[in-house]
């Protein structure tokens, strides 16, 4: 189906407004939602519990329902406002829910996905959210009828899930964004590990940036065993390099983090400053974009991280532009008190032939813990 074709449909319901986070499996739909030339207002938010919350509010404002578009991953995030406040038995807000189905169970898929794929359709039915399982081969008519009984459900106050499978929409003119910013950053991170010391730890966040530590680490050291990868669960990778930090005084911890991870759970700044661990360095990749799952631009461009982290109460900020001062990266770490945070704007983009960790999730685990013991 063509997304562009569904918006309108969805517009003729009466939805307005659409919110959320990027997936990769609604990749061509995202496109569309991007290049869609109808009326409805459109809201990338930081995480998919915010999309919900615009979603409320969109509808006490106008009495119209809202559409969220998300990974299944980001379900976890929706719960609280969807149980708690648009459930029938609290509000009554109704919401449409476009989901995209990674870790479909008998399709391959990386490991963060596999357990989540599992419970998706479980998930809607313990939250009592009624759901059709949609694909390529869901004909015009079939989808008509959906979206009629979903229509019913939305006017009488409910919410209604289309959880979708990898293949469902047809490409469409490409939603292509881009920023100046001249720093790749798979050579920056190959910068960053050469500056520092090889008994630093390192957290990383999900997505790409993860990818390309490990790539780059084996081309530069042959290992890359002191280095945690936070594959999935994205915006706690800062959170787990704290809880690490304040358990090994003893080891400089340095938190490789993303625009796109940080913005979806920034409490975490404010408490780390707050924790102040001294040897905690944190860095956020930024290229203002949710380049791991379509490119899509985060909808908080304009955010300073170095600038949101000195507010929050980090000992030192600073945004690092070029090159030289990256490398630098390796005596700030030995010299400084942390808690630190270095923000560095990057390009997008990323090498077509960028390997996947051959490890299995728990195998990265335990050389992790044997490096740190």
């Amino acid at each position: 189906m063509k997304a562009s074709k569904l918006l309108a449909q969805l517009e003729h319901m009466g939805i307005d407004t659409i919110a959320g986070v990027p997936d990769s499996t609604l990749k061509q739909f995202c496109d569309g939602v991007q290049t869609y030339q109808g009326k409805m207002s459109h809201y990338v938010t930081a995480n998919e519990g915010a999309a919900v919350g615009v979603a409320i509010g969109s509808y006490l404002a106008t009495g119209r329902p809202a559409c969220v578009y998300m990974q299944n991953s980001g379900i976890g995030n929706a719960v609280n406002p969807l149980a708690s406040l648009a459930n029938g038995d609290v509000y009554g807000v109704p919401v449409l829910f476009i989901v995209g189905w990674r870790g479909e169970p008998g399709v391959k898929d990386e490991p963060q996905h596999v357990f989540q794929g599992k419970i998706t359709c479980q998930l809607f039915e313990t939250l009592a959210v009624p759901y059709r399982v949609v694909d390529q081969n869901t004909t015009e008519e079939e989808m008509e009828a959906v979206l009629k009984t979903a229509g019913e459900i939305l006017a009488q106050g409910g919410q209604f899930a289309l959880i979708v499978k990898k293949g469902t929409f047809e490409k469409e003119e490409p939603f292509v964004w881009s920023n100046d910013n001249p720093m790749v950053r798979e050579e920056t991170l190959g910068r960053i590990l050469k500056a520092l010391a090889r008994d630093v730890v390192i957290v990383s966040t999900t997505g790409k940036i993860s990818r390309e530590l490990y790539e780059q680490s084996d081309a530069i050291y042959g290992d890359h065993e002191n280095i945690f990868m936070t594959v999935g669960g994205m915006g706690h990778a800062s959170m787990i390099a704290l809880g690490i930090a304040e358990k090994r005084p003893d080891k400089k911890i340095v938190c490789v983090d993303g625009d796109g991870a940080a913005l979806m759970h920034m409490g975490a700044l404010p408490f780390i400053a707050a924790r102040a661990p001294k040897n905690f360095y944190h860095i956020v990749i930024n290229n203002m974009a949710h380049e791991s799952v379509g490119a899509m631009p985060t909808g908080c461009q304009q955010a300073s991280f170095a600038g949101i982290a000195a507010a929050a109460g980090y000992r030192r900020t600073d945004r690092l532009e070029t090159p030289e001062a990256v490398e630098r990266i390796g005596s700030l770490v030995m010299k400084e008190e942390g808690p630190v945070l270095l923000e560095i704007p990057v390009s997008l983009g990323a090498r077509s032939d960028l390997g996947r960790p051959r490890e299995s999730a728990r195998e990265n685990k335990q050389h992790f813990m044997k490096f740190l013991s």
